[in-house]
């Protein structure tokens, strides 16, 4: 059966085109307004929505596209929302890409291009859905989708079972690309709110002149093109969660703001006069040094302790050695299905250069090395120089404490096998170690069973 797609404009003829174009390859819903679109999201649930931003009432402002894209988005935060904008308003279309669209294509659309962006959104969709298959089966090594066995892991899912109880604002902190806003998921998904939204928003990618009307909303006639009244992202979160990803971007106006919320949990619009009261969870997060920025004068020491009732503090990927080869054999699994290649693995050169490079881009950099190699590979391996990483990880100068203390173990271990003959049990026995510890010992260091 083919996948459903929703497609939602005011202009009949450019539906009529689309449904005929595309109407082959998937089950196709129109609607034409707000509350057509959303009736029918409802209705048919679908994987993918083209969204137009311009719409009645009021088809010369971007509001009604983009209040759709934001009630879309709380009913299912997995749903791909491509925006189809006209050429004028590729403004309009970067802040739905911060409001979470997935991507835009601008009027007249170019229909290969349309198609090509349409498979792209299904695979990432078919992608996810294999993502959290794996998850389940993974047991143990899972929380709520973060992925790791390492010690400095455990501590991080203890504290999240603890804290998601509560009510209590949470600060994340890490590197980027450490999983922040994955650890702010399974807050959501361990506490009493679980069945209400979870509402994310990226606080330095949304232009500073809009980011108060993004969070608080607006009235009608606040400013020059508010047609209509608009909901806020913290009115939005109302039972639920609300995620503020790089907290420390937000100006300081605007915190004097969202201090106030905190304190007294109501807001009033950007053009209003009205307190309304707001029941949600706050959870922020940040790879900057917030007290810094309090030492400067730019972020507000009062605002850090009120969002850092509970600190938690993720751990980068170097400092999880045993968590790379987990998230690299996930990540191996879902791109070579993706590629058509599900018979892929790594081999010893690729296990050792990924254990030994330092992963400054964490996770996220681990994912696309992944995913360059997973393309590049020929034949049933995935080599290191698929990988195209650093041997050392640092670097062609630099030797660390760690290289070192590897480049002994490898050569001791390699030397009491080469004396006897490759067999474990002698060779464990002369270097004191057991012979389950001297398999682990020689997976880590990449050395192949005889």
């Amino acid at each position: 059966m083919n996948p459903k797609l929703l497609i939602v404009d005011d202009d009949e003829e450019i539906r009529t085109q689309m449904k005929w174009a595309l109407a082959n390859d998937y089950q196709i819903s129109l609607a034409e307004d707000r509350p057509t679109a959303l009736a029918t999201f409802r209705a048919e649930q679908p994987s993918v929505v083209l969204l137009d931003l311009g719409l009645p009432p009021h088809p010369g402002s971007p509001e009604e596209g983009l209040a759709i894209l934001s009630e879309l988005l709380t009913l299912d935060r997995l749903v791909k929302v491509v925006i189809i904008s006209g050429q004028g308003e590729k403004e309009n279309a970067l802040r739905a890409i911060g409001s979470g669209a997935y991507d835009f294509l601008s009027k007249p659309v170019d229909m290969e291009e349309l198609k090509f962006l349409l498979r792209r959104c299904f695979q990432f969709v078919q992608l996810e859905k294999e993502y959290a298959a794996m998850q389940q089966s993974a047991g143990g090594d899972s929380f709520e989708g973060m992925l790791g066995t390492s010690p400095q892991m455990r501590p991080i899912f203890e504290t999240i079972r603890k804290v998601a109880t509560t009510d209590a604002p949470v600060l994340i902190l890490g590197e980027s690309g450490t999983g922040k806003e994955m650890a702010a998921r399974a807050i959501h998904q361990k506490s009493n709110r679980k069945d209400g939204p979870f509402i994310a928003i990226n606080c330095s990618a949304i232009p500073e002149t809009l980011l108060e009307s993004e969070l608080f909303g607006h009235e009608k006639g606040a400013f020059t093109g508010a047609h209509v009244q608009r909901k806020g992202r913290i009115e939005t979160a109302s039972e639920g969660t609300l995620f503020l990803d790089e907290i420390g971007e937000i100006p300081l106006p605007l915190q004097v703001k969202l201090l106030r919320f905190l304190q007294e949990q109501t807001i009033e619009r950007v053009g209003g006069r009205q307190e309304i009261r707001i029941n949600t969870r706050v959870v922020a997060a940040t790879n900057a040094d917030l007290k810094k920025l309090m030492g400067v004068g730019t972020f507000r020491e009062d605002l850090f302790y009120r969002l850092a009732v509970v600190q938690l503090t993720l751990p980068p990927l170097r400092d999880r050695d045993h968590d790379v080869r987990l998230l690299g054999q996930f990540f191996l699994s879902r791109f070579a299905a993706q590629v058509n290649k599900p018979n892929l693995v790594f081999d010893q050169d690729a296990i050792r250069v990924m254990n030994k490079h330092q992963w400054p881009g964490n996770v996220r950099e681990l994912e696309n090395c992944v995913r360059r190699a997973v393309i590049m590979a020929e034949g049933r391996r995935v080599t290191a120089k698929d990988l195209e990483l650093n041997p050392s990880g640092l670097g062609p100068n630099v030797v660390t404490l760690k290289d070192a203390r590897e480049a002994v173990e490898r050569q001791m271990v390699q030397q009491a096998l080469k004396k006897h003959g490759g067999k474990i049990a002698p060779a464990a026995t002369e270097l004191g170690l057991s012979r389950p510890t001297l398999y682990e010992l020689m997976e880590k260091l990449g050395i192949a069973r005889a």
